[in-house]
């Protein structure tokens, strides 16, 4: 009886009747139904896609940039294993090491001391100089030949450097021959230097003094200062300095070029 008592126009509304859909033929109801659905999954896919992360372009740069600059330097070590510094080098070990250097040094850019002056702080190993397939411990430079007029065995060979002091110090290891029945003879030579900038990219450096220490059954002798011979006795060839440039330079590797076009690779040690 109450619904009798309602007024027309509520009775009409629309409100008071199922909705439309319930009124649809199966095939009309079957075609709203995959219209609901393909809208639930568009809006699912839009929603993963907002989700997905967008790759930086940049990164992606840096990071092939960083697999081929890693490729040229496990190339350049390739080329210069072996060689025993430079010491055994062909003609053709110096061109394979001439051109993979130059691959990396082309791929690192030019180097700006005034900015990572830093880097170069530390004790690096030397892995490779082509001034040692002279023979000689001077390479381009005169010095002592190595196994021909004195038994001399040349060992590791670092360069320390303080960037805060400016000392620049060259350490060799060097093994001398002696008469049988004695032990051949070990000791460590520190060329010791100052450096100084010269522009963004070279270094040059001036000598101080040498200090030879022994080792082995020897340890216990004092170190043999000996110190720079003054101007007027050195030789006109040999003015106790020398300038390089550094044509790579990252955390661990190192490449520098000698006034006379010598080729070394440093690694950090």
């Amino acid at each position: 009886m109450a619904s009798l008592l309602l007024p027309a126009s509520s009775l009409l509304s629309s409100s008071s009747f199922p909705p439309p859909f319930l009124h649809s033929t199966p095939r009309n109801l079957t075609k709203n139904l995959s219209s609901l659905k393909s809208k639930k999954a568009l809006s699912v896919g839009r929603t993963a896609l907002d989700d997905s992360p967008v790759l930086d372009p940049a990164s992606s740069s840096e990071e092939a940039g960083s697999e081929v600059i890693a490729s040229l330097k496990l190339k350049l070590l390739s080329a210069v294993s072996g060689l025993n510094r430079g010491l055994a080098a062909s003609q053709e070990d110096l061109q394979r090491a001439e051109s993979a250097a130059k691959e990396l040094e082309a791929v690192g850019g030019v180097v700006d001391l005034s900015k990572d002056l830093d880097k170069l702080q530390g004790r690096w190993k030397l892995l490779y100089s082509s001034a040692f397939s002279s023979r000689t411990l001077g390479g381009s430079r005169p010095g002592p030949p190595i196994g021909r007029l004195l038994p001399i065995t040349l060992g590791q060979v670092f360069q320390r450097i303080d960037i805060l002091s400016k000392d620049f110090d060259n350490i060799v290891e060097l093994q001398f021959g002696t008469p049988w029945p004695l032990p051949p003879i070990e000791a460590t030579a520190s060329l010791a230097h100052k450096f100084d900038l010269i522009g963004t990219t070279s270094i040059r450096i001036n000598f101080v003094k040498t200090t030879v220490k022994l080792s082995g059954d020897l340890s216990q002798v004092p170190p043999l200062e000996v110190p720079r011979l003054p101007d007027n006795l050195r030789p006109p060839s040999n003015t106790g300095s020398g300038e390089f440039e550094v044509t790579y330079l990252d955390s661990d590797t190192r490449i520098t070029r000698g006034d006379r076009g010598e080729l070394r690779v440093f690694v950090i040690s």
